[in-house]
């Protein structure tokens, strides 16, 4: 993977990729969740970057995309768009974990032409048929509640609730140790309350994938997907022996779900 770098006004983004010689290879874009950075997705990197051409990125406000002066999913999405427009990249298949998933939402939202597939991994839908009123003011009441906690014991239940396996776990415990509890706290309770602040209706015309750890016990998650498929009729896979962070957790049955998937496109 080739590291690089592009700025905005709001700050410097980092991003990977591993391009392939055959200009017709489809274009996987891995993006991880809140807190997480660009190593979540690094067993998908080995599968697919064979065969693909595939880009990840610390997102706006992670790991080494900092400081970043104002996140928002709609300043995330431009700026993914911005990536892409500079590697001459028009279509992409799309997998989003987390907050990933939002962020490619959105970008579906302002940019629906340029998705081959989308595929959320652990992430909620857009829409606000989804959520009640409850749902959302407790989303913008995280903040105050990771400052309630000891520095130490936040990070081991972040970690500890996300992952399911000892490699996911010290993935996640890893990209945690980026943070000042400060800057922890401040960037969680940003990227749920911008969640309830920018959600909306939206129309996905592309393929769409869904693949939910068995194990996800990170607020409603699981309820909310099994919701998505119903309303959508989108395919929805458990994935064993997986927590939050599933495709690290299983990887093997994630990627040969997303490789089965984009078969199929």
């Amino acid at each position: 993977m080739t590291g690089k770098t592009l700025s905005s006004r709001y700050g410097t983004v980092h991003y990977w990729i591993s391009r392939r010689e055959n200009p017709d290879a489809a274009c996987i874009v891995f993006l991880h969740g809140l807190t997480a950075d660009h190593t979540l997705f690094d067993r998908q990197v080995d599968c697919f970057a064979r065969d693909y051409t595939v880009l990840t990125w610390d997102a706006p406000a992670h790991g080494k995309s900092r400081p970043y002066a104002r996140f928002t999913y709609a300043h995330a999405a431009d700026m993914l768009r911005a990536i892409l427009h500079a590697e001459h990249i028009d279509r992409c298949i799309f997998a989003g974990q987390s907050m990933g998933g939002y962020v490619i939402q959105m970008l579906l939202k302002r940019y629906p032409q340029i998705a081959q597939a989308f595929i959320g991994i652990d992430t909620c839908p857009f829409g606000m048929g989804y959520y009640s009123n409850s749902d959302l003011w407790w989303v913008e009441q995280m903040e105050p509640m990771c400052r309630m906690f000891p520095d130490a014991v936040l990070r081991e239940s972040i970690a500890r609730s996300c992952t399911r396996t000892p490699y996911a776990y010290h993935n996640m415990h890893a990209a945690l140790s980026h943070y000042g509890k400060d800057e922890l706290c401040s960037l969680l309770g940003t990227g749920y309350r911008q969640f309830a602040r920018e959600l909306c209706d939206i129309h996905i015309s592309c393929p769409v994938l869904l693949l939910v750890g068995e194990h996800d016990i990170t607020g409603k998650v699981r309820q909310y997907n099994f919701a998505w498929q119903a309303r959508e009729g989108y395919p929805l896979h458990l994935i064993p022996n997986a927590a939050h962070n599933s495709n690290a957790d299983n990887s093997a049955r994630c990627n040969q779900l997303i490789r089965n998937f984009i078969h199929s496109l």
